[in-house]
């Protein structure tokens, strides 16, 4: 055990001490830098929590990560719910509007980021961003930066955050005991999730140290992680959801966990032939590509669970021949407010259902029901409506929002998802879409608003709606925009393309001379319906390339 007192009741590190004790020595993650026990991940968590400490960090602190997926980064994780701070989690794939939305927004004190990554140039991101804007970041800590180290980054001094442990550090070479204290409130937030805003920018959802191991452990319970010789692949990002809760699940249950630091088929392909791979979560395009790949009748015999959201059409084709080759694909559901692998369908199923999103929920205490959109009624199984879900794991609200919480949430506790579905007679549920206008792109809800708000602020631009096309089989965003004469299209992409996620700048961006509107009780209305028609009618006419 180490040298630091046992975790309380609402330790977040309650989810792996069993293990840490029973088996230290077992491997609990393989990344690009190795295998790490449960040993050495309990001492990277403790040293982590010293280090931050020593920086300043305490209880109540915000600190964003924004790094790939590696080990540091659960290690932060718990060792920032070991001091009561916060980890707020930022996508690599953001750029310096979202960045500086998100640092202000959140008031972190500290920036964990690495200099490089891939194509990703880090701190020229960083140079697209005003210094004074972030009053209260004090601090950018630098993974892997070497000695050509910058000393001062957007005005702030950077420090180097240690590097990871290996297998062969033990307990005993600890210079001292890692800080143990931990906040005395079960609610206090332990990460922070961007999830898509109605306004100008995403909401940050708060989880707490109960509401991720409730959910955790259910996880591994119903989709088999505790099981003899389940390993995990973990494709997804650790900065969402769908990434972070499998890897915690597995945590809990036991299974390792071999991570990739950016999904790549070719070698998603082999990694879950060589290192028998249990349970992977994903696409549907995921799961579509690492099938080309893989030769022979039954590529991967150790595969039990392969749980996919889908985004295209086509999954049921693509599940119904996929079975034929022991893919055990089946439908998941999950939010930023419910968690990720909330509910997964069946395996029984026909594939057509099978396929759909939605199933069985991880928690037997969770409850889902329907809401009829028009009214207060509940809907009976098989009819559409809004899906309601009270469960443990659900959020404790959005931060430094109280009003946002109080409209996501119904009288008694249900959150209000926004997702359109319908109940089945067994209990289970089917998610159908979204209800507004939300759209999912790169595989993250986006609201249109978002990407209007920084459309709208570039020099003569009066006006921005956007909607959601398909291109290629692809969905994607495209922008009707009233502008200034001699403004041209490429002259708002270029822009948008250094602030935004690539992700969310729209694939066609159409210059209009005004909207269609239609009068209603409260004034006249764009028609988004109209625009999304007017945009399909646009791609039809598109002279091939």
């Amino acid at each position: 055990m180490p040298a630091d007192a046992a975790p309380g009741p609402d330790a977040l590190a309650d989810l792996y001490t069993a293990h840490l004790r029973d088996r230290p020595d077992d491997t609990v993650l393989i990344d690009d830098t190795g295998a790490l026990s449960y040993r050495g991940f309990d001492v990277l968590c403790a040293r982590s929590a010293r280090w931050l400490a020593a920086q300043g960090i305490a209880a109540g602190d915000k600190v964003a990560v924004w790094l790939p997926n590696r080990r540091e980064w659960p290690a932060l994780l718990f060792a920032l719910a070991r001091l009561g701070a916060t980890l707020v989690a930022i996508n690599t794939r953001y750029r310096s509007a979202e960045l500086q939305y998100i640092l202000a927004r959140s008031r972190a004190r500290m920036l964990v980021m690495q200099p490089s990554f891939r194509k990703i140039d880090f701190p020229a991101v960083l140079a697209g961003m005003a210094p004074d804007a972030l009053p209260d970041l004090q601090t950018i800590a630098l993974v892997d930066a070497g000695s050509d180290r910058p000393g001062r980054v957007l005005g702030r001094d950077t420090v180097a955050y240690p590097p990871a442990i290996g297998n062969g550090i033990s307990n005993g070479k600890l210079a001292a005991e890692p800080p143990s204290a931990r906040p005395p409130d079960p609610t206090h937030p332990v990460i922070l999730f961007t999830t898509s805003g109605t306004t100008q920018g995403p909401k940050l959802v708060m989880h707490s140290a109960a509401t991720l191991l409730a959910h955790s452990r259910q996880v591994a319970s119903a989709y088999g992680l505790h099981e003899p010789g389940a390993r995990l692949l973990a494709a997804l990002p650790l900065c969402g959801v769908f990434g972070l809760n499998g890897v915690l699940a597995a945590l809990h249950g036991g299974a390792p966990v071999v991570m990739m630091d950016l999904f790549d088929a070719p070698r998603a392909a082999r990694l879950l032939r060589d290192e028998r791979i249990t349970h992977a979560f994903g696409s549907d395009e995921m799961m579509r590509r690492i099938a080309e790949l893989a030769p022979g009748e039954r590529p991967f015999p150790h595969a039990r669970v392969f749980g996919f959201a889908s985004f295209s059409p086509g999954s049921a084709e693509l599940v119904d021949t996929l079975q034929q080759r022991g893919f055990p694909l089946r439908g998941l559901y999950g939010s930023s407010e419910v968690q990720a692998l909330f509910s997964l369908q069946h395996p029984g199923l026909p594939a057509a259902e099978r396929a759909l999103g939605g199933g069985i929920p991880a928690s037997p205490h969770a409850q889902v029901r329907v809401r009829d959109p028009a009214g207060p009624e509940l809907c009976a199984p098989g009819v559409h409506g809004e899906i309601e879900i009270r469960a443990p794991g659900n959020f404790i609200g959005y931060l430094d929002n109280p009003d946002a919480t109080a409209q996501a949430l119904t009288t008694d506790g249900y959150f209000r998802t926004g997702d359109l579905g319908y109940l089945r007679p067994d209990g289970s549920f089917v998610y159908l879409s979204r209800m507004g206008d939300t759209l999912r792109l790169g595989g993250f809800l986006v609201d249109p608003a978002e990407i209007e708000h920084a459309l709208s602020r570039l020099p003569g631009v009066r006006n921005a709606q956007v909607v959601g096309i398909d291109l290629d089989g692809q969905p994607r965003a495209a922008a009707f925009v009233i502008a200034d004469p001699g403004v041209a299209a490429e002259d708002l992409l270029a822009p948008l393309r250094a602030s935004l996620a690539a992700f969310k700048v729209p694939a066609r961006l159409w210059l209009v001379d005004e909207y269609p509107t239609a009068a209603s009780a409260n004034g006249f209305k764009i028609q988004r319906a109209r625009l999304r028609q007017m945009a399909d009618e646009r791609l039809r006419h598109e002279t091939p390339a």
